[in-house]
């Protein structure tokens, strides 16, 4: 079930009627709907897989549990690494055992031994990546002795599957998240107008930027042979705000349904392409996924504590991770690598933490300086986007050789003037907007009411007028 399908638009109204009207003075009643809606929002896609989600939730809420009663370390350790393996399994199997399988016989027919490799004809299960990792840090945390085991399993499996992130987060904790789901929530006006606010500027995102720049970004790319410097550096742009306004959209879509159910997730993105260094874009891009890398990667292989190599070395680790993360191809492989050599110069100069406060803080213009930083950021990293939109690592190549050639400083053969104004339009919002949770939070709240409300049909207007052919959110295939 898509965000922006109808099916969804009837979904949400119907679970807010049943929560608030039938079932608000039952705290388990609450929870209780929350994971049979879930459950039903997950089986939309393929009702098959749902036993892959109900076993992954079982398993860590049973290993916790036993993490939590063992008499000894060698016990909890039993536990835990029965835990992680079994999710790590999983998530191999489905996610990575082709590319393996594949990759392997590839090399092996380099130095002359042809073999044929057994690979699986499966599908990958929508929403696989961001379970398994909510698990994962609920058992770590539990290794670790930062959060207690949670008795209750209901509430356990609203934490893991909550429908709003499920399938394309954020990333939740437990220490975050499973508070509030075992806590009283009342109807807050204001706060599910907020979120009602942040799910029409998620659907801006998703329908008239990210689906209409799709459109042109899989034309260029998927016939980039046959085009001009000047319109693959343009398919670049395009690809980059797509997945900007998909990912973004989506996140802003589940934070604001979340809200509407009394419910507050993690923030997961802060204007990144507004950002003076690659550092400051990882701060503010998939903030979720940042933290979680951090919190149980980077920190626990040393961190930032040992000399310029170990930082080196952690930060490289966590950036191909992350990108084997995003998928089963050489070309994340290649992404995270890229990003990492964009970062590794700050680290040792020991600037990647200068930007830390929003850009132009209270100021209507950046300085010059700053417009400078934040167009050289966006340069590379529109740079690397390429190899994450690439087929594989060759059309990459010929992607970039194609921008580099005499053809750049031609006129591009695809001209697309609406959606360009559309771009800077939506730009120019989110500039405005830079200082606050999502872009429109406060944007309008002190006009006459008369043209606040008209601000708002005509985002709305605009989602219907100028929206895209239909495409399934990016990150559903992560």
């Amino acid at each position: 079930m898509l965000f922006n399908s109808i099916d969804f638009a009837i979904f949400l109204p119907i679970v807010f009627v049943l929560y608030w009207f039938v079932t608000s003075k039952n705290l388990r009643l609450q929870n209780a709907l929350l994971l049979v809606a879930s459950y039903f929002f997950y089986s939309c896609w393929d009702w098959r897989f749902l036993f892959l989600l109900v076993f992954s939730t079982l398993l860590d809420y049973f290993t916790g549990l036993k993490m939590q009663e063992a008499k000894s370390k060698k016990g909890k350790w039993f536990w835990f690494w029965l835990s992680v393996i079994v999710n790590l399994g999983f998530l191999g199997v489905f996610k990575y055992y082709n590319f393996f399988v594949e990759s392997f016989s590839e090399a092996l027919s380099q130095i002359g031994l042809q073999v044929n490799p057994w690979t699986l004809n499966i599908i990958l299960p929508v929403g696989i990546s961001f379970y398994t990792f909510h698990g994962l840090s609920y058992v770590i945390d539990i290794y670790q002795g930062r959060i207690k085991a949670e008795r209750n399993f209901v509430d356990y499996a609203v934490f893991v599957s909550f429908f709003p992130l499920l399938v394309a987060g954020p990333i939740e904790r437990a220490t975050h998240l499973l508070p509030q789901i075992k806590r009283q929530r009342t109807f807050d006006y204001v706060k599910a107008i907020d979120g009602l606010r942040q799910i029409l500027w998620g659907l801006f995102k998703k329908v008239v930027i990210a689906d209409n720049c799709a459109e042109f970004a899989n034309q260029i790319f998927n016939n980039s042979a046959d085009h001009s410097g000047s319109t693959l550096v343009l398919g670049a742009i395009f690809f980059a705000f797509q997945i900007y306004g998909d990912f973004s959209g989506y996140s802003d879509i589940a934070l604001g349904t979340a809200r509407l159910f009394g419910i507050d997730l993690l923030r997961n993105f802060a204007f990144p392409y507004f950002s003076r260094d690659i550092a400051e874009f990882w701060r503010r891009w998939h903030i979720s996924l940042s933290f979680w890398f951090k919190d149980y990667l980077y920190i626990p292989l040393g961190g930032s504590k040992g000399g310029n190599w170990m930082r080196i070395r952690n930060t490289l680790v966590i950036f191909i991770v992350s990108g084997f993360w995003h998928g089963a191809n050489w070309t994340f492989i290649v992404w995270g690598a890229l990003n990492a050599l964009f970062i590794i110069p700050s680290i040792i100069m020991k600037a990647n933490r200068n930007n830390m406060e929003n850009v132009a803080q209270g100021k209507l213009l950046p300085t010059v300086r700053e417009f400078f930083q934040i167009v050289v950021t966006f340069t590379l990293t529109v740079f690397g986007w390429i190899f994450f939109r690439a087929e594989n690592i060759g059309h990459a190549f010929q992607y970039i050789s194609g921008i580099f050639s005499k053809s750049l400083f031609s006129i591009p053969t695809i001209q697309p003037y609406y959606i360009v104004l559309l771009i800077i339009l939506f730009i120019l919002i989110e500039w405005f907007g830079r200082e606050e949770q999502y872009a429109i939070a406060n944007l309008g709240l002190k006009w006459r009411k008369l043209f606040r409300y008209a601000f708002y049909y005509a985002i709305i207007i605009t989602i219907f007028w100028y929206a895209g052919k239909e495409h399934q959110f990016i990150y559903f295939q992560f």
